[in-house]
C-alpha cells in the first residue's frame, strides 16, 4: 500500500507555493524549541548513535539540519518532491541527504532499510496528517527502518490539538496566515485518538521504552502575541523482544 494519490498531489500543491524564509511554514519551528526538545528525552534511549538517523517527513529539513549537526549521517525523507527541493536549497554545503520517499510503502522501507542498515527515525506530527487508512503502513515502514537495533521518536498532537486548531480555523477573523494554505490544499489535520498510536506501534512489532506529553510549537502567535502550541504526545520505541 502507499499513500493515495490526492494526498501527495496536496503536499506537492502545498510545498510548491510555500515561502523558502525560515518560520514561513505553520509548523517549521525553530529546532531549538522543537528537535532540541525532543532529542533530550529521545537520546537516551540511542543504543548507537552511530546510526544513520533518518527524520521521516522533513519537509523543508529544518530540523533535519538540526539533526545533522549532532549524527554522523542524517537522512530527511519526505513523500513530496517539492518539499525536498526547499531542503536541499537550504542546506547548500550537503550536511545531511535527501530522500524522496513514501514509507507507507512497505517496499520503500525496506529498500531504505537494505541501503542504510538499522536505522534510528525521527518522525514529527506526520501520522495525524495521513489518511487514517495510511498510518498503520506508515508505522510498519518504521518499523523496517528501525530493524533489530534502530529506535524511533515519534511525536504526535493529542485529542486536545484538535480543539486548539479548530477554533483557529474557525475564528471570525479567519484561519491564521500560515495554517490557511494547509486548509486550502485540502491537509486538515485529522484526529488520532491518544490510544490508536500504541497501538499502531503494537501492530507494526515495536514496544514503547517510554512516553509522556510535551507542547508542540508552532511559527504562528496568538492575538496576544504567545505563540501557538499544540498538545502532544511522544513515544520512544524499539523493535519488540
Amino acid at each position: 500500500m502507499s499513500v493515495a494519490r490526492r494526498y501527495r498531489e496536496a503536499w506537492e500543491g502545498f510545498w510548491r507555493e510555500a515561502p523558502g524564509e525560515p518560520g514561513g511554514v505553520f509548523w517549521d519551528a525553530d529546532p531549538r524549541v522543537t528537535a532540541a526538545v525532543h532529542l533530550a528525552h529521545f537520546e537516551p534511549y540511542l543504543t548507537d548513535a552511530e546510526l544513520a538517523l533518518v527524520d521521516l517527513g522533513c519537509g523543508n529539513g529544518t530540523q533535519t539540519r538540526y539533526f545533522a549537526d549532532r549524527f554522523p549521517h542524517v537522512v530527511g525523507a519526505d513523500l513530496s518532491a517539492a518539499a525536498l527541493d526547499h531542503a536541499r536549497r537550504a542546506d547548500p554545503a550537503g550536511l545531511a541527504t535527501y530522500r524522496l520517499l513514501d514509507a507507507a510503502e512497505k517496499g520503500a522501507a525496506e529498500t531504505l532499510h537494505a541501503e542504510l542498515g538499522d536505522a534510528n527515525v525521527y518522525m514529527r506530527g506526520v501520522l495525524h496528517q495521513c489518511e487514517p487508512a495510511d498510518r498503520q503502513p506508515l508505522v510498519d515502514g518504521i518499523a523496517a527502518l528501525v530493524g533489530e537495533r534502530g529506535r524511533a521518536f515519534l511525536v504526535e498532537p493529542s485529542e486536545a490539538a484538535r480543539l486548539v486548531l479548530g477554533s483557529l480555523a474557525q475564528s471570525a477573523a479567519g484561519p491564521p496566515p500560515k495554517l490557511a494554505p494547509i486548509l486550502r490544499h485540502g491537509i486538515a489535520p485529522g484526529e488520532v485518538a491518544d490510544d490508536a498510536v500504541p497501538e499502531y506501534l503494537r501492530t507494526a512489532g515495536l514496544r514503547v521504552l517510554a512516553s509522556g506529553e510535551l507542547p508542540l510549537s508552532t511559527t504562528e502567535s496568538a492575538p496576544d502575541g504567545t505563540r501557538i502550541e499544540l498538545p502532544s504526545q511522544w513515544f520512544v520505541t524499539a523493535r519488540a523482544m
